[in-house]
């Protein structure tokens, strides 16, 4: 079995706190690009690989790329990528911690982690790059944009591996906050089973019968009339899962925009976020081996504290 060596590391700094785009050019058993500016036309369109190539903006290991040089399946190139306008998320980003390899922060509400789709620049890794000053910045797992708290970030990108495979390994604690409709006729605590499916293009996940691909524990921690506070501990990482089980169970998280209901597109009401709280990470740091417990320091506005 031939292993699949590593890309180069970018010759091109991130810019506004995003990395460029890495593209490796393919194979081309027709011949159908001659040329490096054949190619970029046609994966990009003419006009805007053009506007790139004038620039300069496209550059390989060796330098600048002009777009008349040979095509060479294989070869790794670098360009930074427009952006449209993003409206300002109006909420900061707390750090919680920061030691010389990793940042703690609390995320609010409204904010993606990561860059992806239409939320580019206004993300946690972006503008902690941006205002920390820390180029190489990234998280080490995701936290769904409409929900608020913790995250863990790795300073250098050689440490990230080190600690998503914590994530992956399910040796991080991770305890939620929620706040949805009291019930009595609910039993908690318990612990909710089922096998959850997403679908690409699809907003919503849906659970389905066959075998549990996802658990979480589930309990009441307080009551305040109509509402409870409710404690959330995921054992699996299925998208939407502590949404999914609070909605299987009949009570859905306050003002949330997908479940029960998908509400129709429209643009982020402040006023009104999730009610979702990454509130408790807990690990065993796995290049000191130091043991780390943080709490957010964020409350939840249908449960203020």
């Amino acid at each position: 079995m031939t292993r699949r060596r590593k890309p180069p590391a970018s010759p091109l700094p991130p810019r506004d706190g995003i990395d460029p785009v890495r593209v490796r050019l393919p194979q081309d058993p027709d011949g159908a690009w001659g040329t490096v500016g054949d190619y970029l036309a046609s994966r990009y369109g003419v006009e805007r690989a053009a506007a790139l190539l004038a620039a300069g903006g496209v550059v390989g290991v060796e330098g600048g790329v002009d777009g008349g040089e040979s095509y060479e399946a294989g070869r790794y190139l670098w360009f930074h990528r427009g952006f449209g306008d993003e409206e300002r998320v109006p909420f900061e980003v707390g750090v919680v911690w920061r030691d010389e390899r990793i940042v703690v922060v609390d995320k609010p509400h409204f904010l993606a982690t990561t860059p992806r789709g239409q939320h580019v620049r206004e993300t946690v890794q972006a503008r902690l790059r941006r205002e920390l000053g820390l180029p190489e910045l990234q998280p080490a797992h995701r936290l769904d944009r409409l929900t608020a708290g913790l995250v863990l970030c790795v300073v250098h990108a050689r440490d990230r591996g080190a600690y998503q495979t914590l994530f992956r390994n399910r040796r991080v604690v991770k305890e939620y906050e929620g706040v949805a409709a009291y019930d009595p006729g609910v039993e908690l605590p318990r612990t909710v089973r089922s096998r959850i499916v997403k679908e690409r293009g699809v907003l919503t996940a849906r659970e389905v019968a066959g075998e549990a691909n996802s658990e979480s524990r589930i309990a009441l921690v307080e009551r305040r009339g109509g509402l409870g506070r409710y404690r959330l501990v995921p054992v699996t990482g299925r998208t939407h899962q502590l949404r999914v089980h609070m909605n299987a169970l009949g009570v859905p998280l306050l003002d949330d925009p997908l479940y029960p209901v998908v509400q129709e597109s429209a643009p982020d009401d402040y006023a009104r976020p999730l009610q979702l709280l990454a509130r408790v990470l807990a690990f065993t740091d796995p290049v000191t081996g130091e043991p780390f417990r943080f709490e957010s320091r964020l409350a939840l506005a249908q449960w203020p504290r």
